[in-house]
C-alpha cells in the first residue's frame, strides 16, 4: 500500500510525539529514527542513499503506514512524489525554540558521536546520517547553517506542496487539526507528548559532557 502519510518536518519539531499519535490513530507503524537503529532490515537502504545509488522508496517503507523524523524528512520531496496520495504533515516550532532543542540533542549527539562509546552497529548508522544529514541536509553543525537548513525546509515545505494535501502541526495543537486533516475520530484522552531531553539521550547511555575547553 504504500505510505500514507509523509512527514516533512526535523528532528526536534514533536517528531516522537506525532509518531505515538499517528500509530494510535492507526497509521501505524510509523518509521521514525528509532526504527532505522532498531530494524535491521533499515540501514542498507540508507547506506545505498549515502552512497548515491538509487532506492526503491516502496522497499525502504515496506511495512509502514506512517513515516516522520530523519531520516525520511530529509527525503519528503521524494517521498511525495513516490507516494502521491499520501498526505503530508509538517512538524514545526519557532526556530529559536527549535536550535535550542536540536543543539543540544542531535546537533551535540553528532559534535561528540565519535568519542562515544555507541556499539559498532550504531556507530555505523550515524556515520551515514552524518553525511545524509549533517553534510548534505545541514552543511554543518554551526548555529547559522543549522537555522538557514531549517528555515529553508519549513519554506519549500509550503512552496511545494499543495494546501489541501498539507497540515503545518505541532503536538501543543492537540489531537483536532489533526484528526479533521486526517478524516479520522478524535480519540479520548490527551495528545501524547514525550522524547524530552532526557529521553533522546537514552537512546545512547545518557548525555554525554562538552569535553574541557583547552
Amino acid at each position: 500500500m504504500g505510505l500514507q502519510i509523509i512527514g516533512s518536518g526535523f528532528g526536534r519539531t514533536g517528531t516522537m510525539s506525532t509518531k505515538i499519535a499517528l500509530e494510535q490513530l492507526g497509521f501505524g507503524p510509523c518509521h521514525h529514527m528509532t526504527e532505522v537503529m532498531a530494524n535491521p532490515d533499515q540501514p542498507p537502504h540508507w547506506d545505498a542513499l549515502a552512497e548515491g545509488r538509487e532506492v526503491d522508496w516502496a522497499d525502504v517503507f515496506a511495512g509502514y503506514s506512517s513515516q516522520v523524523d530523519f531520516p525520511g524528512a530529509a527525503v519528503w520531496h521524494q517521498l511525495s512524489i513516490a507516494f502521491p496520495d499520501a498526505k503530508v504533515i509538517h512538524t514545526e516550532r519557532p526556530e529559536e525554540e527549535w536550535w535550542a532543542s536540536y543543539s543540544k540533542t542531535i546537533g551535540k549527539f553528532f559534535a561528540l558521536r565519535e568519542t562515544m562509546p555507541l556499539p559498532p552497529p550504531i556507530a555505523a548508522i550515524f556515520e551515514t546520517m552524518d553525511k545524509l544529514l549533517i553534510k548534505d541536509v545541514f552543511g554543518g553543525l554551526d548555529r547559522e547553517s543549522s537555522i538557514k537548513a531549517y528555515r529553508r525546509n519549513n519554506a519549500k515545505v509550503r512552496e511545494v506542496i499543495p494546501a489541501d494535501r498539507l497540515l503545518v502541526f505541532t503536538p501543543a495543537d492537540g489531537w483536532e487539526p489533526l484528526c479533521r486533516f486526517l478524516g479520522v475520530a478524535t480519540p479520548a484522552g490527551d495528545f501524547p507528548r514525550t522524547h524530552a531531553r532526557d529521553e533522546f539521550w537514552q537512546h545512547f547511555g545518557g548525555e554525554p559532557a562538552m569535553p574541557a575547553a583547552e
